[in-house]
């Protein structure tokens, strides 16, 4: 599971920097053309939360908080890119991919906590005797 901790981090701070800067050349065009939509913005916050993710998820890849905190940012990007993509539909499959990253963060760390339980019930059990 920390192998997979790190690829996803490394996934997302490189998909930060297509993000940004699709989400950069959004904004423009939606100030140019003076349209009142804010996917542009919403892509930028996507994109920050996915790097903050990253760099959490991996810095943390051994323990259990890390990755309920950087499954929080994925899961925060998400929502925020899914309820504002507008005409950037790339914003949706961005909002999907953060989803799915926080459920897998979610899902290690849950692992993490029962494997964690089994190991301490295991030398409860080798102490006694």
């Amino acid at each position: 599971m920390k192998t997979t901790k790190l690829i996803i981090g490394i996934i997302s701070i490189v998909l930060f920097v297509l993000i940004a800067f699709q989400s950069c050349a959004v904004g423009t065009v939606n100030i140019l053309s003076e349209s009142d939509e804010v996917s542009g913005t919403a892509g930028l916050l996507l994109a920050f939360c996915m790097l903050i993710a990253g760099i959490v998820g991996i810095c943390t890849r051994k323990g259990r908080a890390g990755g309920i905190v950087a499954a929080v940012f994925y899961l925060f990007g998400g929502l925020m890119g899914i309820s504002n993509y507008g005409t950037y539909s790339d914003l949706a499959i961005w909002s999907v991919l953060c989803f799915i990253f926080g459920i897998i963060f979610i899902l290690t760390s849950l692992k993490k906590a029962k494997s964690d339980k089994s190991v301490e019930a295991g030398t409860k059990d080798t102490e006694e005797c």
